[in-house]
């Protein structure tokens, strides 16, 4: 029974498998049946749709083949418009961007060329009138006229998406431009229409509704991007080094741009679209005025920078654009608005919208400030402008940024600072005027007045008296008599001034909001923060003026008002503090443009320095970490006796050296080091043992054990002569022309060589000379090396002066490079016949290796509008890029030893003067008052009388210098005098040759006081050991004989011996 059952369970089971893969095949029938049938339903429609297109273009070709001349597309038989626009909406319905280029450029060839026909109200042959050919015709039929705006607006909009991809610069791709822009043009306004023009009587009324049919096509295309397309088109030809765009084409595309705009009555959502796309586009206003003037003069006509003014003051709008536009654009708008302002000053276009001008400038300014940063980092990058920038530079911007760049020069240019200005230059004429009839008035009255009857400094001189310790005080009241006669006596009156201003007026807001707006163009545009400056100083336009307004707000030349402010406002954000910046930078700027050799050319020695300033209480204030003392030292250190400095100078060293535990007290510690040197290996042997010293154990005490060519240990005498020995032996050695270390400019100065590669770890050599140079300095050592100023300048971080300008310091490199380069920049003929790159040929070695000033130089050519780019570039390359490995390794090898902030208040010739000594004559009365004695000579010992007397009146300065370089192997004396001179300056007696010399022995010194042996020595020469600035001198005993061995001693230059 249980077989059974269990029989008819597996027949079941048989039965459903059996019955599910019936259903499962029935299933897959019925799924490959049906793909079968949609891929038959696929390929038929693809073969229908193929076979339809090519009907389709085969008609098209059939016709335009009858219509244009196949070798030159121009139409030859015109056919009725309804035909044209029939065959276009089918062509149209087919269109292959990439297959139908050429067909689309027919289409449109003829479409211009119905539009261009004439007689339009003239029959043709076969009764058909011409104005039934032109293609706008279809618009007047009822039944096809929403079709036919449909059509149009499709074929624009496909001209738009070609111009799109063109590229200018190739040719057929411009006449492509060309014919589509003609296209956008034509049939965006009826202005072009011949048909309107010849038919008045048919057209003319229905005039007002083509007009509105125009611009409804004009919204599509706006509404679709045509601004955008628009955009990249005048990227792709203005921001190159040459615009491939000519006049045809930027006209059309400035019309194009304007059309909306001006139909809309400049409303604000496509004013933000036009200075979005079209505004802020690199140099637009720059090559507008130089390819399509016509285009500026349409700009001007239509208000546009006081329609774009008002816009960008509303701050909504300004937010949106700014966040659209970012850092690099807003910096291209902000060149057109400035250049576009600056051509329409005769118009006097911005006389009643100047506050919103100043206020929408400084508004850009702001925007781009905020990608500005101090300091290089891996998200920033170099921009020729702002500096360090938050945002890539494009290529296509870079090449376009010197068009900008001359755009944003037009803020500070004489005629746009004058007309931004001008209510500052109003109230000072106006207070110049009343002054001086006040004057006149005075003077017929009797009244006594000063010299100059329009200057009156008296409430300024009354508050300075009150505190005559304040030597600050003692310098504005100096300054307003300075200034006061350079503006023509422009302050008067019982109070300082005639103005009467105050802070908080409207004259004051005023000219508070202009100062703002260039203090914030000098904070964000870094990089030509030299130009602003210069210009805002130019001719006395602005300084006078403004030290004029600032005297009027108050007592002590409006100090008093500005320190009241600052009570109220603490941190000088107000806008008023702006005015006080901006004279402060324009003042500092004309101070500190001056360098030390300007100053001592032009000026007399003394006069920069402030004659009632105590330099003791000063110094004082330094030590005590006063800010002002710090920030006069800082700004302008040549007000404090170029003395006073260098002593604060070894003070800082004596300072470190206590701090370190390096004192005179220490020199016995185990801070000492030693080191053995062979004579036939100085600078090896040196190197090999200083170069990885760290810097505090360089700072400390060096012992030298010298080793002579026989290999046994020389005997020194403990005065630390020996290292003095050693390092002026190394750095002559370095210093040497022929060790292709260092090279030598035309005026015999040392800079480091380019070519120094060849030599084996190079850099770590240059390293190890910048701690040596650092040590004599460090020490007090005074080396004769001279260096070029330019290296003098990178040595003390000048370079990253905002003041600083390589092609300036050039000549002290290359006199005949800076010659070539100044003949580049005023070359009155065609530039590109010099046939000059952004690339430099250099022989190095034999070999001709070329340098690319800029990426990809040796390709881009030097042009009109980029030689001061080329020449700038040029003299940095010289003076920086080719040597700045070598010399960012000496300057950290120097700057171990010698901290560089102690550095900052010298100039360069006066830290050339502290690494070399003094120039000034050689006081021999300070030699002698600091000269040792040994080995029986004291100074009332009658050779020695004799010596000072040879000095003194028969030697000339040049034969002092010698004498002081025979001794101490340097002509030139130390800063401080030869109290400083380190080891003191000696002079021994010697009795013997110097190969028996023992030193002082007591029978030496017996000799030499009671002058024993007097038979004359007259065949030794005096000596020296230059490492000890020791001068041996024989018992002569006539003074002809010293003066002439010493004379021939000193002239031969063969007196140097060593210990």
């Amino acid at each position: 029974m249980f077989t059974s059952a269990k029989g008819v369970s597996d027949e079941r089971q048989e039965f459903l498998e059996s019955a599910k893969a019936h259903r499962i095949e029935r299933e897959s029938h019925r799924r490959l049946h049906h793909s079968s049938t949609l891929i038959q339903s696929v390929v038929r429609g693809f073969l229908t749709r193929r076979r339809l297109q090519n009907e389709i273009r085969r008609e098209f070709d059939e016709l335009m083949a009858q219509l244009m001349d196949t070798n030159d597309d121009t139409v030859v038989q015109y056919v009725d418009a309804i035909r044209i626009y029939e065959l276009i909406r089918k062509f149209m319905f087919i269109l292959d961007t990439n297959k139908d280029g050429k067909r689309f450029e027919q289409m449109c060839k003829y479409m211009i060329a119905t539009m261009n026909l004439t007689d339009n109200c003239r029959p043709l042959e076969d009764g058909l009138e011409r104005r039934q050919i032109t293609y706008v015709s279809v618009v007047f039929n009822k039944q096809m006229a929403v079709q036919w705006i449909q059509q149009l607006k499709t074929v624009l909009w496909k001209c738009c998406q070609y111009l799109k991809q063109l590229k200018p610069e190739v040719p057929h791709d411009y006449k492509q431009i060309q014919l589509f822009l003609n296209m956008l043009i034509t049939f965006t306004s009826t202005n072009s229409w011949v048909v309107l023009k010849e038919c008045p009587q048919v057209y003319e009324p229905l005039r007002p509704v083509v007009n509105q049919l125009c611009q409804n096509v004009m919204n599509s295309l706006v509404s679709k991007g045509l601004y955008a397309n628009l955009q990249i088109l005048l990227m792709k030809g203005l921001m190159r080094t040459k615009p491939t765009l000519k006049k045809s084409a930027l006209t059309a595309i400035i019309t194009l741009s304007l059309r909306p705009v001006i139909s809309a009555k400049f409303n604000e959502s496509l004013m933000n679209m036009f200075l979005l796309h079209i505004f802020s586009i690199p140099g637009l206003i720059y090559h507008l005025n130089s390819i399509a003037n016509d285009s500026l003069t349409v700009l001007s006509n239509e208000s546009i920078l006081k329609k774009s003014v008002e816009i960008l003051s509303l701050d909504q709008n300004s937010r949106i654009l700014f966040n659209a536009l970012e850092g690099n654009y807003a910096l291209c708008l902000l060149a057109n608005v400035i250049h576009l302002a600056f051509i329409e000053i005769p118009l006097n276009t911005m006389a009643a919208n100047m506050v919103d001008f100043i206020c929408v400038i400084t508004k850009l300014l702001e925007s781009c400030q905020k990608y500005v940063v101090s300091k290089q980092s891996s998200l920033t990058h170099w921009h020729p402008v702002l500096g360090w920038f938050a945002q890539n530079v494009d290529q296509g911007l870079h090449e376009s940024m010197v068009y900008v760049k001359s755009q944003l020069q037009y803020l500070w240019s004489a005629q746009l600072i004058q007309l931004i200005f001008s209510p500052l230059i109003e109230l000072s004429d106006k207070s110049l005027s009343q002054s001086r009839r006040e004057s006149v008035g005075s003077f017929g009255s009797g009244a006594t007045n000063t010299a100059n009857p329009t200057l009156n400094v008296t409430s300024a001189k009354n508050s300075v008296n009150s505190t005559k310790g304040n030597f600050l005080k003692k310098a504005f009241e100096r300054a307003s008599q300075t200034v006061g006669r350079a503006g023509q006596g422009i302050v008067s009156g019982q109070s300082g001034s005639s103005l009467n201003c105050r802070l908080g007026s409207p004259e004051t807001t005023l000219i508070a909001l202009i100062c703002n707006l260039y203090e914030t163009a000098l904070n964000t545009l870094t990089q030509v923060k030299l130009d602003i400056l210069a210009g805002l100083c130019y001719q006395d336009l602005i300084l006078p003026n403004l030290w004029h307004f600032i005297s009027s707000l108050g007592p002590a030349s409006g100090m008093k008002a500005f320190l009241d402010h600052l009570t109220l406002h603490t941190k000088t954000c107000a806008p008023e503090f702006q005015i006080l910046i901006l004279f402060c930078d324009c003042a500092t700027h004309l101070i500190t443009i001056l360098d030390d050799m300007e100053m001592r050319q032009f000026t007399p020695t003394d006069h920069w320095l402030i004659k009632e300033l105590k330099v003791s209480n000063f110094m004082k204030d330094l030590e005590n970490g006063r800010k002002g003392a710090h920030l006069l030292m800082q700004k302008v250190p040549h007000i404090i006796p170029h003395k006073e400095r260098v002593v604060l100078f070894r003070k800082y060293v004596n300072n470190e050296k206590t701090v370190l535990g390096l004192t005179e007290s220490a020199c016995a510690s185990p801070q000492s080091t030693l080191i053995t040197v062979h004579r036939s290996r100085v600078v090896e042997d040196g190197y090999q043992q200083l170069a990885t010293l760290p810097p505090q154990s360089l700072k400390g005490v060096i012992r030298v054990k010298f080793i002579n060519e026989q290999g046994l240990d020389e005997a020194g005498i403990d005065q630390d002569g020996v290292f003095k020995e050693f390092l002026e032996d190394t750095i002559k050695r370095v210093f040497d022309p022929s060790l292709n270390l260092f090279r030598v400019t035309t005026e015999q100065r040392l800079y480091p060589s380019p070519t120094s590669h060849i030599q084996e770890n190079h850099l770590s050599l240059f390293e190890f000379i910048g701690k040596m140079l650092g040590k004599a300095v460090y020490e007090g050592i005074v080396v004769d090396v001279p260096f070029a100023s330019f290296f003098m300048s990178q040595v003390l971080g000048q370079q990253q002066n905002a003041l600083y300008s390589s092609i300036d310091e050039l000549p002290s490199l290359d006199a005949g490079l800076y010659k070539s380069l100044t003949y580049i920049k005023h070359y009155d003929g065609d530039i590109n016949q010099l046939d000059l790159t952004f690339s430099i040929d250099d022989d190095c070695m034999g070999q001709i290796v070329t340098h690319e000033l800029v990426t990809g130089g040796r390709a881009i050519p030097v042009t009109k509008e980029t030689r001061i780019s080329y020449i700038h570039l040029m003299a940095h390359f010289r003076m920086h890029t080719q040597i700045h490995e070598q010399t960012a390794a000496f300057i950290r090898g120097f700057r171990s030893i010698v901290n560089p902030d102690w550095l900052t208040m010298f100039s360069t010739p006066e830290f050339q003067r502290l690494i070399s000594g003094d120039n000034t004559p050689i006081d021999l009365s300070d030699l002698r008052k600091h000269t040792k004695y040994f080995g029986g000579f004291h100074n009332n010992h009658r050779v020695i009388i004799w010596l000072w007397d040879i000095l003194e009146k028969d030697f000339t300065r040049d034969e002092h210098k010698m004498f002081l370089k025979f001794v101490t192997s340097c002509s030139k004396p130390p800063l401080l005098g030869f109290a400083h001179l380190e080891p003191p300056l000696s002079i021994r007696c010697v009795e013997v040759s110097d190969d028996n010399d023992t030193g002082d022995t007591v029978g030496s010194v017996l000799r030499g006081f009671f002058t024993i042996r007097r038979r004359d020595p007259i065949n030794r020469l005096p000596t020296s050991s230059t490492c000890f600035n020791l001068l041996k001198l024989p018992n002569y005993q006539k003074k002809s004989t010293l003066r002439d061995k010493l004379r021939y001693a000193i002239a031969s230059n063969t007196g140097f011996e060593l210990s």
